[in-house]
């Protein structure tokens, strides 16, 4: 487990490009190239994963807005002024209770658990592209069918969210399946930031659009909207991205070349085997998992939960909530673009070796967002400074995209979805118990409340930032691909 492979000594001396320097591959152009283009269709595709995701955030603080607690009808921090605009109110609400609406936020990721890791055996045997494309399609039309089930009873609309979560278990490893035959590895931190910035961007977009959605139609309306966004997209995926630069219909002689010699080292399509045993001895693959676990328990916890916090304690209306609550994912979503390019020039430029980049940027994404977290539960009814610190929070959060979250292409890139579907199965159960503990936590809605869930998360943000720092390697492993040592990404 810890032989040729595992050491630094390469990765840390002689960065990638001055090692390998004698392969002369020629860099194809960015613009206009079918690389960049899987980058924005793929940016898009996420926007609807997490803009189908979250919507319910939103919606639920409307389809239960008539149930208040006993001993208050109001937010803990007086309610701030809103425009003399008539609110919409003519949709249904339901009598679901605090426990009641924790699970339905959280059954999700039951569904979303399930398929992490077949997703990613399936999507590396037959291909990414339509495990994918059929997963957002699937979620797209079981959005639409969601407000029949909330008039059935919460028990159809958690099942109609496992459904939904089935679906979007599949797109992060099959997305990484086929970054592993398209992203060159000098580009890796850009090409995946651009990819994976859609979800961030999904949320910016879909928290404020769900609120006017609210407010001037209808809850009902939320989810046919954004439901359909979903099915026309999927029409453009089919018939625009293909697996693998081979097969793909448009892509230029000179960018083939440039990203299959690029990876020619690297992956091992010849071998059907999977290491399962290799992979689950490995102690930089648990630190990605306790990373990736660590990371995902305070942003699912957010994710979730921001809109109630902005309703019960700040007492902002359900228009300003949308757009409040969409600036701390607005601010994690330029700090991924950013992030991705300022890590791939830092090893470009050889001033940093891959291991070291990858640290740096979890550091920075999960102990920064830590502070500010807490930070955030002492502000009181101070608005300003809450955002202020719940956005700063969430922004720093935009590095680790570019540090744990990237780092199963380094260790591994045959596998990486794999490895993907490993991590993102643990990195599922903080989305799964998350919201119910802090929704139990919360019964009254106190500011006191509030800082305990903010506490927890912080200390496991934290912790995963230890144990990546401790355990993370940079280089492809031994076991990833056979006769393969030491060569640093």
């Amino acid at each position: 487990m810890y032989s040729g492979s595992d050491s630094e000594t390469d990765d840390n001396e002689h960065p990638l490009l001055h090692r390998r320097s004698f392969l002369k591959v020629n860099k194809a152009p960015a613009c206009c190239s079918a690389r960049y283009g899987l980058a924005i269709l793929s940016f898009f595709g996420f926007f609807v994963v997490y803009a189908l995701r979250v919507n319910l955030s939103v919606a639920l603080v409307e389809m239960v807005k008539t149930k208040v607690s006993s001993n208050s009808s109001s937010s803990v921090c007086p309610h701030s002024s809103s425009p003399g605009v008539q609110h919409n109110t003519t949709a249904s609400v339901y009598n679901w209770d605090s426990d009641t609406q924790g699970w339905i936020l959280g059954s999700f990721f039951y569904g979303y658990l399930f398929t992490q890791i077949p997703g990613a055996y399936l999507a590396r045997k037959f291909g990414g592209k339509w495990f994918l494309g059929l997963g957002i399609l699937g979620t797209a039309t079981l959005t639409l069918l969601t407000p029949v089930a909330a008039e059935l009873g919460p028990g159809y609309v958690i099942g109609i969210r496992v459904l939904i979560g089935i679906g979007e278990g599949v797109t992060f490893p099959a997305m990484h399946t086929m970054w592993s035959a398209w992203a060159p590895p000098m580009e890796r931190s850009k090409l995946l930031s651009i990819s994976y910035a859609g979800a961030q961007l999904g949320t910016v977009v879909a928290l404020p659009a769900s609120g006017l959605i609210c407010f001037y139609m209808d809850w009902t309306y939320v989810f046919y909207i954004f439901g359909a966004v979903g099915v026309g997209w999927f029409f453009l995926w089919a018939f625009l991205v293909s697996d693998t630069p081979e097969t793909h219909r448009n892509i230029s002689v000179q960018e083939k070349e440039y990203i299959v010699s690029s990876l020619k080292d690297q992956l091992n399509s010849s071998n059907k085997n999977i290491p399962w045993g290799s992979m689950l001895k490995s102690f930089p693959v648990w630190a990605i998992v306790v990373a990736h676990f660590s990371y995902n328990w305070t942003f699912y916890t957010l994710l979730t939960l921001l809109p109630t916090f902005m309703d019960t304690v700040l007492g902002f209306s359900i228009q300003q909530n949308g757009f409040l609550s969409a600036l701390p994912y607005l601010g994690c979503w330029v700090v991924m673009l950013l992030g991705g390019q300022i890590a791939d020039y830092m090893r470009e430029t050889w001033l940093y070796s891959t291991v070291a980049v990858r640290k740096l940027c979890t550091a920075i994404g999960m102990v920064g967002p830590a502070v500010f977290l807490v930070a955030a539960g002492y502000t009181g009814c101070n608005y300003i400074l809450a955002i202020a610190f719940l956005t700063i929070s969430s922004a720093l959060g935009g590095f680790s995209l570019s540090g744990f979250n990237i780092n199963h292409l380094d260790i591994a890139p045959s596998y990486a979805g794999i490895l993907l579907g490993i991590t993102n199965s643990a990195a599922t159960i903080p989305g799964m118990v998350g919201p119910v503990i802090a929704k139990t936590l919360t019964r009254s809605n106190t500011i006191e409340e509030w800082q305990t869930v903010f506490y927890i998360s912080a200390a496991i943000n934290v912790f995963g930032a230890v144990i990546f720092t401790i355990f993370g390697k940079g280089v492809v492993q031994d076991w990833a691909v056979p006769g393969f040592h030491s060569h640093g990404n």
